[in-house]
């Protein structure tokens, strides 16, 4: 525990240059304040550097990019590897997990050993990988990486320590699964296949024991060629050479019979009696043409052959349509017996797996499910019923049913907030389920005792929003709102504002809520902005629609007379009269005509619509085109459900709105809320020649900040909405910053203070937004309502506000807004405003408590406007007036004391980089300043004092994507879109990650393995040797001796060590850890052989240079040399 005290005595800060008045942390006059202030404020600090910890706590939604899939028929849990060399593991509801290969290479096929509580990772690196999931977060124990051969398939029988691995030159190695060592047993491709044979067979595709007899190995190469190699006696007892490629292939149960997929579109059925030619070739898609020929079809890339006691066999495949149906989907083909069922998809299939009830490929296989992993979407089929109805899927794999384009995070929401979303979006689900449980259920979980209710917020292109939520670790869909309902939908080529918005019109760009109040409010890329009410009842509702003109061009400077006709605001003290804030037009009206394209670029529903429960629109606010120019894109919001009031501006300047009142308060340029108290000393620019009024304060800025309308309003989502994952280092772009889009394609980072670079070179952006109880000027002795307005040029504005407080008066009365009052300099782009009160705690923004509009009127109890108010000196002494703000931007921290508006501490928090997104949050019953920086780091700071707290680079190279959706929030908590298909959950609380273990699920359970059926006397008999087969015998080290060192590498595992630390000591941990320090220990002998071995290679081939040269001398004389 530390304490810092402060002494103002009016004279000094704690910064550098800091002295109260002067323009780096005043007020621009300087004048000393006369307002009481306290002699020393007393902040008792408890954060410290051993409360943070950053770690990845969970990822949520679909893997991105997927290639493999694998099940583990008795534990029951489920595979999925990626492109980028990641691993999803599920099971039953709350078991996710998620690993990832360090080499980032990409998974080609994944391989459990059944109920054993491992997994194979084969990789495009031509490495193996053995991963423990006996522990919450599954580490790798071994790796083997191939030297000189490319891995293409791998298979490992049940209840089997040997590995069979395929490779590209199509020969067949032998791993040890135990201690990860290649064996001395290989398969070589020319043995395998006739010497006669000229041409080589291709890669391996297929390995598979007989379910006749284990000790026989089915090969499938790539041109066509099968081979089933009698492992005991070393040689092929048949072989296959069929014309099509070979893609998969499958064994009937009894192992008399396999079927093959081909390139061709076609299935052949061989009989293991006749191999010279197949017993049945079948096209399932391919029909008999006029001519008599059979249709080209396309490949099917995988079958499967499953049996079943009370039915027909299962045939099951992707692919194999014929190419002259262009545009059909992709489809899976259900074969039973006659009759033919083909499942479209809706994106390509990557693989399928076919879930049967016993592990044992001897035993009738009752299939009841199939797995198929699409690019986008995991499906699984219920086989049990004729219809083939799918399963409801309980892991929110749809978060990019439209691209993700912003995220919003709330931790320790109203408890009764995520019943009733649920509630109200149970209504809307779909129906046509499979009644059965779902068939992934492995694992256990359980509600730990760490949890809070959590919601995350996304927002996507189609302009839909989504609910989540995201307590203890997991997620669940709550409810879905479409925005776009509120608009017409728009006819292409419909003007000049359907040639800008013809794609994605809708597409949300920023989210603000209030859990308190339920009101909500979307700012969408076509510049508009709706808020929303929330709402237990269906209504009628006519939607008010508000239009404002925010746009700036460059004229000449006008002489300070004609600025003096045409003021800001009125005279100091006196509040701007309520016609000055108000737009001419009345609600749901165009602008007057006589303005060239003043129109939006949506056009709002003008009738009445029946809405559902939930969110119901109220209010549409949007920005018009001004003489063929598109409005700029918002770039901040802040929205009061207390006041009424709502704040937005842009590269322009800002505009508030009454809410209540439907009315326009304010709309000015952003150098015009400066009046005379502009930093820069620049002078105004000159009115738009054809306003109507001047009162209007709708001011056109420096210059043209676009060439291309089209590309302005979609270049701020397109890097999320596209569905591609190149990654883009931020400070290579250092021109871009992204806290506000309308800086992304021009804006000039420089901070010169020369006016003229700054008239010349910049916009001044309106880069956040805050309403809070607060001090306008030095000389107020109460807080008042007040909005800071944040800038890209690090100026901070307070603007006071006189609202009424009687619920009649405010919706009658005007709410005034005074001159601006304090301006607060920073260092680069304002990003967050907090206020804190003189003891160190969080003053949250006052809020109106959630009241039902749409509810029956109740005449003993009516409905009131309440109030929750969290006023600075509300806990305080009359002596200890006051409150503390926290102001950070793109390069600084600083923290004020209010209202004498003296900066008590700053913290430069980067020179080289800029600070993408920071928040003040609560963790461990105090706050601190959470900032994540484009270069990937993320960090923590103590308040009021900002001392760095933590500091870690997470992410060396960061993308537009990441900085687009990273956020904070309460609890030590943090999330950001990893993937265009996945959102990363992190924590940076110590004691949350101390937690996590118990808060994770379980992916491994013991269960008993299945017994084998008994195969009975006569099938024993003539059905082969099966059970007498002995892999050790054939495959191990003093049978088959040892493989050559050259071929594979053994690599122990890193995550041995951390799997150790997890599980119980005792004899399993010291097991293991003798396993791994005989890892290493052999690794060093091998190497020392491989070096002895080189030595008396050297040492050899020495003797034999001499005794050649010995030889050659012998019968010289000496006069010969």
């Amino acid at each position: 525990m530390k304490k810092f005290r402060k002494v103002l005595d009016g004279l000094t800060t704690s910064s550098p240059g800091g002295t109260i008045g002067s323009p780096s942390c005043g007020s621009a006059a300087g004048t000393p304040t006369a307002a009481p202030t306290p002699r020393e404020i007393d902040v008792q600090e408890t954060l410290v550097s051993e409360n943070f910890q950053l770690c990845k706590t969970v990822r949520h939604g679909f893997p991105y990019q997927p290639t493999a899939l694998a099940f583990d028929p008795v534990q029951k849990i489920l595979a999925i590897g990626s492109r980028s060399g990641g691993v999803r593991i599920l099971g039953r509801p709350g078991v996710d997990c998620y690993c990832q290969h360090e080499s980032g290479a990409a998974v080609l096929q994944l391989q459990f050993l059944i109920n054993e509580g491992a997994l194979v990772t084969a990789c495009a690196d031509d490495t193996l990988h053995l991963w423990n999931l006996r522990q919450r977060r599954p580490a790798v124990l071994h790796s083997l990486k191939f030297n000189r051969e490319r891995i293409t398939f791998c298979h490992l029988p049940f209840q089997s320590k040997w590995l069979y691995v395929g490779t590209e030159r199509g020969n067949t190695h032998i791993v040890n699964i135990e201690s990860f060592i290649l064996s001395g047993y290989v398969i070589m491709w020319n043995k395998a296949i006739e010497l006669s044979t000229k041409t080589h067979p291709g890669p391996v595709v297929h390995l598979s024991d007989s379910p006749k007899d284990e000790g026989k190995l089915l090969i499938g190469f790539e041109s066509g060629t099968i081979v089933q190699w009698d492992l005991r006696a070393k040689k092929a007892d048949f072989r296959i050479y069929y014309d099509e490629a070979i893609h998969s292939v499958s064994w009937h149960h009894e192992g008399k019979q396999f079927m093959c997929s081909h390139s061709d579109g076609s299935l052949t059925l061989w009989n293991l009696r006749n191999t010279t030619r197949p017993f049945q070739v079948t096209f399932p898609h391919g029909k008999i043409q006029k001519d008599g020929r059979k249709e080209s079809c396309k490949p099917i890339l995988k079958v499967e052959y499953k049996t079943s006691r009370s039915s027909e066999p299962f045939v099951i495949f992707s692919g194999g349509l014929s190419y002259d149906k262009a545009g059909r989907r992709p489809t899976l083909t259900i074969m039973h017996g006659k009759a033919i069922t083909v499942l479209e998809m809706d994106y390509p299939i990557v693989e399928f797996m076919v879930l049967c009830e016993t592990p044992y490929n001897n035993e009738v296989q009752e299939p009841y499910a199939v797995v198929v992993l699409l690019e986008k979407d995991l499906i699984v089929v219920d086989l049990t019923q004729s219809n083939f109805p799918v399963f409801e899927n309980p892991y929110p794999m749809d978060i990019h049913e439209s691209p993700v384009t912003c995220t919003a995070y709330f931790a320790d929401c109203p408890p009764d907030i995520i019943p009733i979303l649920y509630s109200i979006g149970a209504k809307h689900k779909k129906t046509g389920y499979s009644q059965k449980e779902w068939p992934i259920s492995g694992g256990t979980w359980t509600l730990g005792s760490h949890t809070y209710p959590e919601i995350i917020i996304t927002g996507h292109a189609d302009g839909s929003i989504k609910f989540w939520d995201a307590s203890a670790i997991t997620l669940q869909m709550l409810y879905k709102l479409k925005t776009s309902k509120v608009f017409e939908k728009p006819k292409p080529g419909e003007g000049r504002a359907a040639e800008l918005v013809e794609e994605d019109p809708f597409a949300v760009q920023m989210v603000s809520w209030c859990p308190q109040s339920r009101i909500f409010c979307v700012v969408g890329i076509s510049a508009h902005i709706i808020l929303y009410r929330f709402s237990k009842y269906d209504a009628n509702t006519q939607i008010v629609s508000l239009e404002v003109r925010l746009q700036c061009e460059s004229e000449d400077v006008i002489s300070p007379s004609e600025n003096e006709n045409n003021p800001c605001f009125s005279e100091q003290g006196s509040h701007s009269p309520q016609p000055h804030h108000q737009h001419p037009a009345s609600p749901g009206n165009r602008t007057p005509e006589g303005i060239k394209d003043s129109i939006p670029c949506l056009k709002v529903k003008d009738r009445v619509v029946r809405v559902p429960p939930g969110y119901q629109s109220e209010l549409v606010i949007q920005l018009l085109w001004v003489d063929g120019e598109p409005p700029q894109q918002i770039t901040s919001l802040d929205i009061n459900s207390a006041y009424g009031l709502l704040a937005f501006g842009n590269c322009n300047g800002v505009a508030v709105v009454d809410y209540l009142q439907k009315t326009i308060l304010l709309c000015m340029s952003t150098l015009d809320l400066y009046g005379a108290a502009d930093p820069y000393q620049r002078l105004t620019r000159s009115p738009r020649r054809n306003r109507q009024s001047t009162s209007e304060f709708c001011m056109r800025g420096l210059s043209n900040f676009y060439s291309d309308s089209k590309k302005r309003i979609r270049t701020s989502y397109q890097s999320l909405t596209e569905l591609t994952d190149n990654q883009q280092s931020i400070d290579m772009e250092r021109s871009k910053s992204p806290t506000s889009e309308s800086r992304e394609n021009s804006f000039s980072r420089s901070r010169s203070s020369s006016v003229s670079s700054i008239d010349r070179d910049t916009k001044e952006a309106v880069t956040t937004l805050q309403f809070g109880e607060s001090y306008g000027r030095k000389s107020d002795a109460l807080p008042t309502p007040c909005l800071w307005v944040g800038t890209s040029l690090g100026v901070v504005l307070l603007i006071p506000m006189s609202i009424p407080t009687d619920q009649e008066e405010r919706m009658e009365e005007p709410v005034t807004i005074g001159p601006s009052g304090a301006v607060l300099m920073l260092k680069s782009s304002v990003l967050r405003f907090a206020f804190l009160d003189l003891v160190g705690a969080l003053i949250q923004s006052p809020y109106e408590v959630w009241r039902d509009l749409n509810a029956p009127e109740d005449p003993d109890r009516p409905r009131r406007r309440k109030l929750v108010h969290f006023s600075p000196s509300s806990s305080q002494d009359a002596c200890g007036d006051g409150h503390l703000a926290v102001v950070c931007s793109e390069r600084q921290a600083k923290v004020f004391l209010m209202p004498s508006q003296s900066c008590l501490f700053v913290h430069n928090i980067t020179e080289s980089s800029f600070v993408l997104r920071a928040d003040v949050v609560s963790v461990c019953n105090s706050v601190c300043l959470a900032c994540f920086c484009a270069n990937g780091h993320v960090m923590t700071l103590s308040l009021p004092s900002l001392r760095p707290l933590m500091d870690v680079n997470y992410l060396p190279l960061t993308d537009m994507r990441i900085a687009r959706t990273f956020c904070f929030t309460n609890g030590g908590q943090a999330l950001y879109l990893s993937s265009p298909t996945e959102i990363q959950r992190i924590t940076y609380s110590q004691e949350m990650c101390d937690n996590l273990q118990e808060m994770l699920g379980e992916l491994f359970t013991p269960i008993e393995t299945p017994e084998a059926q008994n195969r009975g006397f006569l099938k024993g008999f003539f059905g082969g040797n099966a059970h007498t087969f002995d892999r050790e015998e054939l495959f191990g080290e003093a049978a088959a001796g040892k493989a050559s060192r050259s071929l594979a590498q053994h690599i122990p595992g890193q995550g041995g060590v951390e799997g150790m630390k997890v599980a119980a000591s005792g004899a399993v941990g010291e097991l293991a850890r003798a396993r791994i320090a005989l890892d290493e220990r052999g690794q060093r002998l091998g190497e020392l052989e491989e070096r002895t071995a080189l030595m008396m290679t050297s040492a050899e081939t020495f003797s034999k240079h001499a005794h050649e040269l010995m030889l050659k001398c012998k019968d010289k004389k000496w006069y010969q040399f």
